[in-house]
């Protein structure tokens, strides 16, 4: 099944981040066949060149690699039982949203029918695929992984693959949005803080930026010491970060804002000391993080 980087691929749900997916595809020369139920929503991919496919099972027909990219697990199944033996011997690349276990399941289910199952997730908004800072994560068969690289590589910057265990790339793509989730809730409370005295958010967002960036290695540190399970003190203690956080609090209270996100800071901490951590460095708190409240 290795071809070269303009081989056939069937895109198979055409919502934003499908019809995002082919665009890119037919833009950088794949013969992209497509497919969606409301038939209507493959008109402009058309108009740049793609195949519409009159059935699910013509359009898996048209293509030795198929991606996709649907609501959820469940609605791929919907989809992907209509073809029928159809699918044997493709490869197919999923691109729907789900768990680890969800990916899973779905790589059984389609080793039971000769599917040759690479799971991946899309870290970018839909107007991103295909640019440098798109991010896109693999896991699952690293053979199909290995065909499919040139064509993948189109779709976006930073492609890589995650391993064997075809849940990792759902993982990684939960994780990564905890981390842009947690980020943006601190600047939100940023925003909301420096405005009470009439800056904006575009003023203080370079700041902050610049602060993120020099703190980089602080970043790898964390890292370092959470994988060996050792937290020294020798720069701030959890509880001279507690101390910081009420004064934090007392400050957007002060000013009338709101306090969910450093009360959500400082339960964490407050749970770190509780287990034994008050005299260790702050990348201790990742223990309370690991366990239930």
């Amino acid at each position: 099944m290795a071809h070269d980087d303009r081989s056939p691929v069937t895109v198979i749900g055409l919502g934003l981040m499908g019809s995002a997916l082919a665009r890119v595809l037919v833009k950088n020369g794949h013969p992209t066949t497509v497919w969606n139920r409301t038939a209507g929503k493959a008109d402009e991919l058309v108009s740049l060149g793609a195949t519409r496919a009159a059935t699910v099972r013509d359009a898996v027909a048209a293509s030795p690699t198929v991606i996709v990219c649907v609501t959820d697990y469940p609605a791929a199944y919907e989809v992907l039982e209509s073809c029928g033996d159809a699918l044997s011997g493709r490869h197919l690349v999923h691109l729907s949203t789900g768990t680890p276990e969800q990916a899973r399941e779905a790589a059984a289910w389609a080793a039971e029918r000769g599917v040759h199952y690479l799971d991946g997730a899309v870290m970018a908004t839909p107007s991103g695929v295909g640019g440098s800072e798109a991010v896109l994560f693999y896991s699952g068969s690293e053979a199909v992984f290995a065909a499919e690289r040139e064509m993948l590589n189109v779709l976006g910057g930073a492609t890589s693959y995650l391993g064997a265990d075809h849940g990792m790339a759902s993982l990684y793509d939960s994780s990564l949005l905890g981390v842009e989730w947690g980020v943006l809730s601190g600047y939100f409370h940023a925003f909301s803080l420096v405005g009470t005295e009439g800056s904006k958010a575009s003023t203080f967002l370079p700041v902050a930026i610049q602060f993120l960036r020099s703190i980089e290695a602080v970043f790898h540190e964390v890292a370092r010491q959470v994988d060996e399970g050792r937290y020294p003190s020798d720069e701030e203690t959890l509880e001279i970060h507690l101390n910081a956080m009420d004064r934090l609090i007392e400050t957007s209270r002060a000013r009338g804002i709101g306090v969910d996100v450093p009360e959500f800071f400082k339960s964490i901490i407050t749970r770190a000391v509780a287990l034994g951590h008050g005299a260790d460095g702050l990348p201790s708190a990742f223990e309370a993080v690991k366990r239930p409240a």
